[in-house]
């Protein structure tokens, strides 16, 4: 993807659409076009992939009523008899289908893979739109598939490195507590507080049985090995490992642990102004939990 375009994407989806600064962004790209709605298929690089009926019966009737409002986000497709693949707006596609739409407006942009990934995410980022899980197989695919790191996807995608590393971090979870997740019976930051839990099942349980907050649940977990040991004495490598490992997950950051007797210091390094600023808002969260 060209600097340029990484840019925009850092400012925004709008900010890319607006963009013509480059042969390869046409003005008539950005123009709305209206296309058959067969001829459009879904998105393979789509990272939401729940449409909750009832949602899609809402949406429905407004286009019925009002027809779609905002041109969904498409791409040519080579060797594929025509069709049209969706970028961003898949479910504004699907909803104009149901309520039985002959065309949709569309806007084309040619996109590699990797942009129509970054694209689709960021899409339904700024909307809202995709549950924790879905998110966080988003920034998943985007390390394994394209090689970024959590800071190329905090650059890309303007959110923060802690809450990425917190969200890929939900990934962790049993199976029972991401499905949770996905239906929207437990909040994202339930489940940060159950990543480092010794039996996440039981508690994501009773956090639903007892109606728990967050902070409640965070105080129900058991101290971690690395606390116990730690204290009177000097903990050994692997101890000071687990030790480092929990409070970086904490702080959403590297950090480097020196121990001097039954004392110590933590030493939080960071490499500008705005990495500083994050790990302030962190501790700042931490006070306000």
């Amino acid at each position: 993807m060209s600097e340029f375009k990484r840019q925009v994407l850092g400012r925004g989806l709008s900010a890319l659409l607006d963009s013509t600064s480059s042969d390869e962004d046409r003005q008539d790209d950005i123009v709305p076009h209206s296309l058959p709605i067969d001829i459009l298929i879904p998105g393979k690089n789509q990272p939401r992939y729940s449409f909750p009926e009832e949602d899609l019966e809402s949406l429905s009737l407004s286009i019925q009523e009002k027809g779609v409002l905002q041109p969904i986000l498409v791409r040519r497709l080579l060797n594929q008899n025509g069709k049209y693949e969706i970028v961003a707006g898949e479910r504004r596609w699907r909803a104009a289908k149901k309520g039985g739409l002959s065309e949709i407006p569309v806007i084309l942009k040619d996109f590699t893979d990797r942009e129509a990934l970054e694209v689709g995410l960021l899409e339904n980022i700024q909307r809202q739109d995709l549950n924790p899980i879905e998110e966080a197989e988003g920034y998943r695919r985007l390390a394994e598939e394209f090689n970024h790191t959590q800071e190329s996807l905090s650059r890309t995608l303007g959110k923060s490195r802690s809450h990425i590393a917190n969200t890929l971090r939900l990934l962790t979870l049993p199976k029972k507590i991401r499905d949770y997740l996905t239906e929207g019976k437990l909040s994202s930051g339930h489940a940060r507080a159950l990543v480092n839990s010794d039996d996440p099942e039981r508690l994501a349980d009773l956090i639903l049985e007892q109606g728990l907050s967050v902070r409640q649940t965070e105080g129900l977990r058991k101290p971690s090995k690395a606390r116990q040991t730690l204290s009177g004495s000097r903990a050994s490598d692997p101890e000071k490992e687990v030790l480092c490992q929990h409070i970086s997950d904490l702080l959403g950051t590297s950090i480097d642990l020196i121990l001097k007797g039954e004392g110590g210091k933590i030493i939080i390094p960071f490499n500008d102004p705005i990495e500083l600023d994050q790990i302030l808002q962190k501790f700042n969260q931490i006070k306000e939990d």
